[in-house]
C-alpha cells in the first residue's frame, strides 16, 4: 500500500498485498528527474538467499513494519544488518525504518518509542507513517 501511495498518490485499497512488484515511477526530485523501480517485497517469508539478492538489487531502502505486527518490528534489525553487510562499500546505501498503520491504535503492539528507540540504535531515520 506504501508504494502504491507514493507512485499514485493516492490510497488504493484493492491491490494484493501478497505479490511481490516491482513498480517504475519518474518523479521530479530537487529538480530533477529521477527514475525509480521500486521492488515491494510484500515481506514474504523467504529463504536467506532470495533475500541478500534483493538486497544487493538496491540501491535505496525502505524498512517498512506494522504497528500490528511485532513479528514484522522484530525483523527490522535483521534487514538492516543485512543490508550493512551486503553493501559494505564506504558509502552506504540511504535506508530509513518505516513504522506504518499507526492510525490502528487500538491493535497497536509496537510503541512509537520502541521504534523511535531502534532507529536511535541503528542510527536511521524514522517515521511512522499511516
Amino acid at each position: 500500500a506504501l508504494t502504491v501511495r507514493f507512485i499514485t498518490r493516492r490510497f488504493i485499497g484493492d491491490y494484493d498485498p501478497t505479490l511481490e512488484m516491482i513498480y517504475r515511477h519518474v518523479a521530479i526530485i530537487d529538480g530533477e528527474m529521477v527514475h525509480f523501480e521500486i521492488l515491494d517485497t510484500a515481506g514474504q517469508e523467504e529463504d536467506s538467499l532470495q533475500i541478500e539478492e534483493k538486497i544487493k538489487w538496491g540501491d535505496g531502502f525502505a524498512v517498512v513494519y506494522s504497528v500490528t505486527d511485532r513479528c514484522s518490528f522484530d525483523e527490522v534489525m535483521r534487514l538492516c544488518f543485512l543490508i550493512n553487510h551486503l553493501h559494505c562499500s564506504p558509502r552506504q546505501p540511504p535506508v530509513v525504518i518505516v513504522a506504518n498503520k499507526k492510525d490502528l491504535q487500538f491493535d497497536r503492539m509496537v510503541s512509537t518509542q520502541d521504534g523511535e528507540n531502534l532507529s536511535k540504535a541503528l542510527k536511521l531515520p524514522f517515521y511512522e507513517i499511516s
